[in-house]
């Protein structure tokens, strides 16, 4: 039975597993209502940040409280994974790509990861509730994050790592398990700002830590379906695609290695890709190159609507 179990060896060899199916860190936090979170949240879609991201709206009470996810829900294990590539475009008056985006869509590879974990909890302790997401419901993962100390909530508001930098997905699994749990860790931001000052829409509050996503490259490129406003032309740094300046210039990600996940590896056409290869690109070409790829999510004229933006600088 569970009972037999030990606690602190079941929480140690969870961590192991996850390691072995190639994520880099593991954090584990007991479930709670989001109470400071969900204030925060309000105030923020209060404010319209989210732009046109109307799901952000939807599922209120569930974003806040993992056990309306999984009924009886006792731990959230957050996951991070490395993407940081081992080879970035060429060219660098390209149209530019988030790296995050180079390889096979992050929700198919890192899910099914997540799921095979849960699969060998089950195969090890029985039949227990759990649920993976990953970027995939409405799961607050930086609060999971930052709560079982796989890194701080940065200025950028992204999570960041001493030794990893921030370079990851974040994938989180809620179980009905009772585990040992992590505490969080400090903030390291310190007086830097440099991620503030980078920004080139000003999206990131002149404080840090909070984001107005409507102004954000990310969400201008990707979220944004209707025309890309004029305001924003001269701001797009050339990127056509997400964006990584905040990343970038974080002092953290010097210590970013890259990853070893052969999904994640670009179409050999696409790295060596010059501005012209982009303006012409035909229908053909968008769909080799990113075949399985979460660039799929603007589709062909999304990206198009993004490079003829650029183009008219």
């Amino acid at each position: 039975t569970m009972q037999t179990i030990d606690k602190q060896q079941l929480t140690t060899w969870i961590k192991q597993e996850a390691i072995t199916l190639g994520f880099m860190q593991v954090g584990i936090a007991a479930t709670a209502e989001l109470t400071e979170e969900a204030k925060r949240l309000e105030a923020w879609l209060h404010k319209g940040y989210h732009g046109a991201m109307g799901y952000m709206e939807n599922h209120f009470e569930k974003r806040i409280d993992p056990r309306r996810l999984v009924e009886g829900a006792k731990s959230v294990i957050t996951l991070s994974f490395n993407y940081f590539p081992p080879q970035i475009q060429t060219d660098a008056d390209a149209p530019q790509l988030a790296k995050y985006a180079y390889g096979k869509d992050y929700h198919i590879v890192v899910k099914d990861k997540v799921n095979q974990l849960l699969t060998d909890i089950r195969t090890r302790v029985g039949d227990i509730s759990g649920r993976a997401f990953v970027d995939s419901a409405p799961v607050m993962e930086r609060e999971w994050a930052k709560r079982s100390g796989i890194g701080w909530f940065g200025k950028n508001t992204l999570i960041i790592h001493p030794r990893e930098g921030s370079f990851y997905f974040l994938a989180v699994l809620i179980l009905d398990l009772d585990l040992d749990y992590d505490a969080p860790m400090s903030d390291y931001c310190g007086r830097c700002r440099r991620c503030i000052d980078a920004c080139p829409t000003a999206a990131i509050d002149h404080n840090g830590y909070v984001m107005d996503a409507s102004k954000c490259i990310s969400y201008l490129t990707i979220e944004l379906k209707d025309e890309l406003p004029e305001v924003f032309r001269k701001d797009m740094k050339n990127w056509m695609f997400g964006c990584d300046i905040c990343q970038d210039v974080c002092p953290w990600n010097r210590f970013s290695k890259p990853h070893n996940e052969p999904d994640f590896l670009p179409h050999p056409q696409l790295l060596d890709m010059k501005k012209a290869d982009w303006e012409d690109l035909t229908q053909e070409t968008f769909q080799t190159i990113f075949k399985h790829s979460a660039v799929k999510r603007t589709k062909y004229n999304g990206l198009e609507r993004n490079i003829a933006f650029l183009k008219e600088l």
